[in-house]
């Protein structure tokens, strides 16, 4: 059975940092037919938004233009693992956040819910102001 595991969310003041952490199990990187990992975010009453994403292999990254120069996806090929660094942040941040992993051919994709069939349960992130 094919899990993933978010842990590292909580509550920070606007302009502080968190780092998340997705591991997967039921499946190793080295092996699996999955290309992406990715990242996602969902406030109440919002859409459930992609906001990075890095290839298993390769471990090239992509990001939204809402994040990027704030977060870095990085993973640990070995240990099935990846993180979410997340610095910089702001109130509207405050999301649950959600790791998956999928496959596309192209990168475009990356981001998109479509591409994932594997999702974790969520860790939640609050920022105040």
């Amino acid at each position: 059975e094919v899990q993933l595991v978010e842990s590292g969310g909580g509550s920070v003041q606007a302009g502080g940092s968190l780092r998340l952490s997705c591991a997967a199990s039921g499946f190793t990187y080295s092996t699996t037919r999955r290309n992406f990992m990715g990242w996602f975010r969902q406030a109440p009453g919002k859409e459930r938004d992609g906001i990075a994403a890095i290839s298993i292999r390769g471990g090239f990254t992509y990001y939204a233009e809402s994040v990027k120069g704030r977060f870095t996806v990085s993973r640990d090929y070995a240990n099935n693992t990846v993180y979410l660094q997340m610095n910089s942040l702001k109130p509207e941040d405050t999301a649950m956040y959600f790791c998956a992993a999928g496959q596309t051919s192209t990168a475009l994709k990356s981001l998109t819910e479509d591409t994932y069939n594997d999702w974790g349960q969520g860790t939640q992130v609050t920022v105040s102001s």
